[in-house]
This record gives C-alpha cells, structure tokens and sequence, in this order.
C-alpha cells in the first residue's frame, strides 16, 4: 500500500492543527480517503500533543429527519470513539437540538488539556435538513473552538466539495455567503495515481517475494486505470493472488493483466457496480449520453453535473476533451446501460462465424438490421439514454451474439461524432464506426 498522503493536493496538515483551522476533502469513490483518514488518526493519537477521532456518518444515509439524523449521528461518535479507545462523555437528558454542538463542547472539555480533532468521514450521505443541522451545529461551535471548548481542527470529508452538498440540501439553491459551514479554510483533494506510483505499488510485491512485473504489464496497468487507485490494487491482486498461485514468482506480463481486467468487469465489483448505478440520474444521463455518441454540446462543461461526474470520478477531460475517466469504466457502461436489452435479446440461431471461426460481421449486421426494425421502437421507450440507444442495442445485439466469446474496446468522447468500437477474437479484431446519421 502507498500512502495516501503523498497524493494530497493542497493541504497542510500540521496546519490545521497549530492554527485551528476547518477543512474539506473531497476525491472519488475508493481512491484512498478513509485509509489516509485513520492513518493520520494513528499518527496523531501516537503522540502526545492532540487526540483525534475517525468518525464515519455513513448510518446517517438518506435520513432527512433532522433529529433522528442527530441522535444516530451522536451513536457513531460514541462507537468510533470506543472503537479507538478515546474517552467519550456520557450525556443524559440532552435534548436533540444542538445534541451535535453540546457533544463536542463535553468531548472537547474531556480530553483537556490536549486539542482535540474529528475526522467526519462520508459526509455525502447526509440529506436535506440533517445536512443544515450538521453544519449549523459545527459553525455555531467554530467562533469558540480550542482546547477544552470545541475541536480545534475539523475536516469533512466526501466525494463532492461542500458547497455542491449545501446546494443538495437546499433543494437545488446555491448557497450565499452566510451558508451554514463558510468557515472552511481549504478544499484539499486527492489524485491518482501517477505511473512512477503504479511501479512503486508493485515494487513492494517484488520485495515482497522477488516477482518481477515487466514494463509493458506496468504501461497496461495504467493506460487502462489511467492510475484510479481502486482499479489499480484490484488489477494487481487479481495478477497475483487469483490468476497465479499467492507464493509464485512468475513474472507479471500484459497478457495475465489483460485476463485480470476482463475477469474484474465480468465480475460486477462493488465499485464498479457503484459508479454505474448512478448513470441513470437525470444529471449523470446529460453528461454521459453526449459523451457515448460523441455529439456536439458547447454547453457540457458548464453547471453542476459535469462537476459532479468529475467528483465521482466517472470522466475527465482528455487534452480538454471530455471523456469516460478511463477504458476500465468504458467498458463497465455500455453493459450495465444494455443489460435488460441484452436479455430481451434471443440466443442466434443463425451461422454468425465462418468456417475458419472469424465473425462473419456482415451476417450479424444484417441479423442486427432485422432485429432493428421488428424490436427498436419497443426498447426504446424503455430506455432513458435515447439519443445512445442505437448506439447501446448494437453492443447489446454484438455481446449477446458472442455470448463472452470475445472482447470490446470503445471510445468516446464528446464532439467526436462517432464512437469507435473493436471486437477482438480469435486474435483478429474488427473495427467498427457508429454514428447518428439525421436525415
């Protein structure tokens, strides 16, 4: 494991700490937030000088009733707080209003005369009025903070930057200048991996046990990651644990991290799944669909929801071009978005290789045409990426035809007019060229 500090774009650590200072963190998902979290906790609490707790608000997810929010907000102070062996406050007939503000003053006063700092982890989950209490309660409690009176430091972490939660919360409203946290002092991020970090991971496998990776698997790991930190763990453990034995010293090559890509999409992991289950929000949809045909939108780059596909970590802008963040989520899309379509889709009971096993591509286009037009007008009207869906039911029709006997690889980006598509089998491959044409 790489430390994830070393990534942080922005911040200023011991800082926050000597100036009592308020700060954000945003970065998408699984790329190294909560592990830098609790391993700055246990640096921290090593010392001598502060006490500081890791405290995820994740059981607050979608509870938008301010008091319950409060009340099981207090829960995982107390249970992190035990988890860590910190001492806690008991409170007893507090009420729920400022239940937040009041813990922290009696935590703060507990661990006197050393600061203490709170790491609130997963703060994207909190909702509507739960949200405004949170952040009402830690502004009321900035203007007295220090030691033995309120936390010194507070960081808020997630996958947005805060203002993007305060506008959820408000319904869709920007926040004005007296929001209810305009009190950060920084909105420090976290990057990817560079290529010298994706050698540097594996570097620690070789010594480790001596296996070596050659540079081309190294270049294929990160041309296909474009250096996600997930993807990249997941690619190597895969290599090394799964596809060879745990104790081999074989060398790593191109070809067993081509075969642990395809069985990490085929699996649907939990991140992966993640990522696709939010393409069909109205707003991911206006980004993502333009991006899949490659049409024409001088607009795409502006407003909220491109700032949110960027946060999630599903695009990015390629030379100022947006794109798919990287091939791996390329390839995750089209198959979570074609799916229902790939099992109305009937098994071919017609000849669709020729004798020497290559794909008989003008057969399966003619096939594709028929079904077209018996079946389109019906898939479409349950689909909410119309302007991709001819795009999206030809790979749904090509999938269900090879039936996982080959592979893809697409590419996409807005503006382009087209989305370049390849079907490699049998060590041939056969490009493909899909454009809207409007008569």
């Amino acid at each position: 494991m790489l430390p994830p500090e070393q990534r942080l774009v922005g911040a200023q650590l011991k800082r926050y700490i000597r100036d009592e200072l308020y700060w954000l963190l945003h970065a998408p998902l699984q790329t190294g937030k909560t592990t830098f979290l609790k391993s700055w906790v246990r640096e921290i609490n090593t010392g001598i000088d502060a006490v500081a707790c890791y405290v995820s608000v994740e059981d607050c997810q979608k509870i938008t009733d301010w008091e319950k929010g409060m009340r099981i907000l207090y829960q995982a102070i107390c249970d992190y707080a035990k988890l860590g062996s910190l001492p806690m406050p008991l409170l007893e007939n507090i009420k729920t209003e400022g239940l937040l503000r009041t813990t922290l003053i009696k935590w703060a006063e507990l661990v006197a005369p050393k600061p203490l700092i709170v790491l609130f982890d997963d703060v994207d989950v909190l909702e509507g009025d739960t949200m405004i209490s949170f952040l009402r309660q830690l502004r009321g409690g900035f203007a007295s903070r220090g030691i033995g009176k309120f936390p010194v430091s507070i960081a808020l972490v997630g996958m947005r930057d805060l203002k993007d939660y305060i506008t959820a919360a408000n319904e869709g409203r920007a926040p004005n200048p007296g929001s209810p946290f305009n009190i950060k002092e920084d909105s420090v991020v976290l990057t990817n991996f560079r290529k010298d970090d994706v050698a540097a991971l594996f570097a620690q496998r070789t010594a480790e046990n001596g296996q070596q990776i050659t540079q081309d698997a190294l270049d294929y790991v990160y041309e296909q990651s474009k250096g996600q930190p997930w993807i990249v763990n997941n690619l190597f453990k895969r290599v090394t644990l799964r596809i060879l034995d745990e104790d081999s010293t074989a060398t790593v090559t191109p070809a067993l991290v081509e075969e642990a890509r395809r069985q990490m999409v085929l699996a649907r992991e939990t991140h992966l799944d993640a990522l696709a289950f939010r393409l069909k929000e109205p707003g991911v949809r206006g980004i993502i669909e333009p991006i899949l045909t490659g049409a024409f939108d001088p607009e795409l780059t502006e407003g909220d929801a491109f700032m949110l596909c960027q946060d999630l970590g599903l695009i990015a802008l390629d030379d100022g071009t947006p794109v798919i963040a990287n091939p791996i989520y390329r390839e995750v899309i089209a198959p979570h978005l074609t799916f229902g379509q790939q099992s109305a889709i009937p098994k071919p009971e017609w000849p669709w290789q020729k004798p020497d096993g290559s794909l008989d591509m003008n057969r399966i286009l003619q096939e594709f045409q028929k079904f077209w037009r018996r079946h389109s007008e019906v898939l479409e009207t349950k689909t909410v990426y119309t302007e991709a869906f001819p795009h999206l039911l030809l790979m749904a029709f090509l999938q269900r035809v090879l039936n996982g006997g080959g592979d893809g690889e697409r590419e996409c980006a807005a503006s382009r007019g087209r989305m370049d598509l390849e079907i490699n089998m049998i060590l041939k491959t056969y490009p493909l060229k899909l454009e809207t044409i409007i008569p």
